[in-house]
């Protein structure tokens, strides 16, 4: 993955031209989680054509400043991510794209749909049966049921 692939030029380089830290770091992190997936870049691109700010602000701040932070683990960072997501309801999308990245981070389906499940006293059942749908799709897909 280019660093292209999430934001256009503006803002990529310092005032002396170089590329930012931030979103070399985001970039490499994103690229793990991701593995072969491409959908957070073809998103990150289609985004990148109204807004050109807001892929790079989530690359350079959502994974170059926290997700790469030390003391947890992808996995662990995750499942704190989907139980935001499942919580804020009507994130379909983000929570698939974090649903792969946590399996391609090592977290079991078991792990995932245990989760899930936690967020039901806090959350509700419209948005754990909604999330679990996701779950299960992802799950489909990856061939995982």
């Amino acid at each position: 993955m280019s660093e292209r692939d999430f934001a256009g030029e503006a803002g990529r380089a310092g005032a002396d031209g170089r590329v930012n830290d931030r979103h070399e770091r985001g970039t490499a992190r994103i690229a793990a989680l991701d593995g072969a997936s491409t959908a957070r870049s073809e998103a990150y691109a289609l985004l990148a054509e109204i807004a050109p700010d807001l892929p790079r602000y989530a690359v350079e701040f959502a994974y170059g400043d926290i997700h790469s932070r030390p003391g947890l683990d992808a996995a662990r960072r995750e499942l704190v991510t989907l139980g935001v997501l499942i919580a804020l309801g009507d994130c379909a999308p983000q929570l698939a794209a974090h649903l792969h990245s946590g399996l391609n981070a090592g977290l079991q389906p078991g792990e995932v749909v245990e989760a899930v499940m936690q967020v039901l006293p806090y959350a509700g059942f419209p948005r754990v049966v909604n999330a679990m749908l996701v779950a299960r799709r992802v799950f489909g897909e990856r061939g995982l049921l």
